[in-house]
């Protein structure tokens, strides 16, 4: 006999509202892809899952614009991408010079600390894209770091730092480049190849537009073989890339290491293929279309942007609440009447700032539109 029960009325299966999902992040997922991910269940050593892990390998190649062998999607929100860096090319004293910016170079700086590393902070202000000058200031006066690690596209402001001058940096002196592009990935040129970055990670739920829950990530040979030089064993066992690659490399037979989240790489991978049909610059450029019809139509409504111009994500507008203006209230309006998301500010930026995100299949002429009509009817006295 059971011993707790249910009270009434029953629990129903649950029936999410449809949104419009324009904060920074998740996106708007395509209905491609959730039919995707409705496709039957199957093993996840089966040689028919192992063939799409390969293509699906390929595919992020594509996406970071890397030849990469170690080039896979961790299972786990970006956050597990980004600890996934940090656990496995840091060790116990090592000192690695991080920049800080926004809410994300802050969890990079306890990364670092959580791993055992001893973090320098490189600090701009909330809104202003990493300065190199102090980056190198911070290696002349720290030649001993092992690493940089920095912000490509920090979510919380909308600023965007030049993640080619930060990497070349580090190799100068002789350290690795950990670079977050979370928000960046498949919305903003990323070119781990070209721009010389060793290690990066990424979400799938921003601007590949699938669901949230997995973490693309990028090593180069120099990170791998950090990787296999150390001298203390990697503090996670889920994490431990020594133990991952037996799953995610080679071909043929994989060796078992945890059951992959089946159907949402079947998501993941049908995004990437979304991707390539549509040619990554092609996706670039339709993100900064998209951008510039929403600021056109913010400067007619008078609402100006928090980062200046030149250091302006395209996919995740960083705008100032008008004055005067209730934050949570409207947002609130925003969500009833329209079923419209937008984004909240965050740490000092809270209550002053709202977060626009164009990402992915959101970055759509309907959705600037959609948006810019439902701010103005709330913002109308």
């Amino acid at each position: 006999m059971p011993t707790i029960s249910i009270a009434a009325p029953a629990i129903q299966p649950f029936q999410p509202p449809r949104r419009t999902l324009m904060g920074p992040g998740p996106s708007d997922v395509p209905q491609r892809i959730l039919d995707a991910m409705a496709r039957p269940t199957i093993g996840h050593l089966d040689p028919a899952f192992v063939g799409m892990m390969e293509e699906l390998k390929a595919l992020l190649r594509y996406a970071f614009q890397t030849g990469n062998a170690l080039t896979f999607p961790v299972s786990g929100p970006g956050s597990v991408g980004m600890e996934t860096c940090f656990v496995n090319l840091v060790e116990p004293g090592d000192k690695v010079i991080v920049c800080s910016n926004g809410v994300f170079g802050g969890r990079m700086l306890e990364n670092v600390r959580r791993a055992g590393g001893r973090p320098v902070a490189v600090e701009d202000a909330w809104g202003e894209p990493v300065d190199p000058g102090k980056v190198e200031d911070a290696f002349r006066a720290h030649p001993d770091a092992k690493a940089l690690a920095f912000v490509h596209a920090e979510t919380s402001t909308g600023a965007q730092s030049d993640a080619k001058a930060l990497a070349a940096i580090a190799r100068r002196h002789g350290a690795l480049s950990i670079m977050d592009c979370v928000t960046s990935l498949g919305g903003t040129p990323v070119l781990v190849d070209a721009w010389g970055i060793d290690a990066a990670y990424s979400g799938s739920q921003k601007c590949l537009s699938c669901t949230p829950g997995l973490s693309p990530v990028s090593f180069n040979d120099r990170a791998v073989e950090r990787v296999r030089a150390r001298k203390t064993p990697v503090q996670s066992w889920f994490m431990d890339l020594n133990l991952v690659l037996g799953y995610w490399s080679g071909e043929g037979r994989r060796t078992y290491h945890h059951t992959a989240p089946i159907n949402p790489l079947y998501g993941l991978h049908e995004a990437l293929v979304m991707l390539a049909e549509e040619g990554i610059e092609h996706a670039w450029a339709r993100h900064r279309a998209s951008h510039e019809a929403l600021k056109a139509g913010l400067e007619r409504l008078g609402i100006g942007f928090v980062v200046a111009e030149a250091a302006r994500l395209p996919q995740l507008n960083a705008i100032r609440i008008p004055e005067g203006a209730d934050d949570a209230a409207l947002r609130t309006r925003l969500l009833q009447e329209f079923n419209l998301e937008i984004g909240a500010g965050l740490g000092v930026l809270a209550g002053r700032i709202w977060r626009i995100g164009l990402m992915g299949h959101s970055a759509r002429p309907q959705n600037v539109d959609h948006c810019l009509r439902a701010l103005e009817a709330v913002l109308r006295p």
